[in-house]
């Protein structure tokens, strides 16, 4: 898992697709269903800390562009 399309290709596969028009909240969203994902032992080990890393990296981004961190 490589991008946030990897993410969002992997909630795909599970028939989730996550677009609410702000870009925080999308992430914040994946973020939630793939913890569900994890904990539903659906996501290995590995898959989950990437994503989980993926995630939050490009909400630091998305939040710096904006201004607000």
């Amino acid at each position: 898992m490589k991008s946030i399309y990897d993410i969002q290709q992997l909630l795909m596969k599970f028939g989730t697709v996550i677009y609410i028009g702000d870009r925080i909240a999308d992430l914040e969203l994946m973020e939630m269903e793939i913890r569900e994902l994890y904990k539903s032992q659906f996501v290995s080990d590995q898959d989950f800390q990437m994503a989980i890393l993926l995630l939050r990296q490009e909400i630091s981004k998305v939040q710096k562009a904006r201004g607000e961190g």
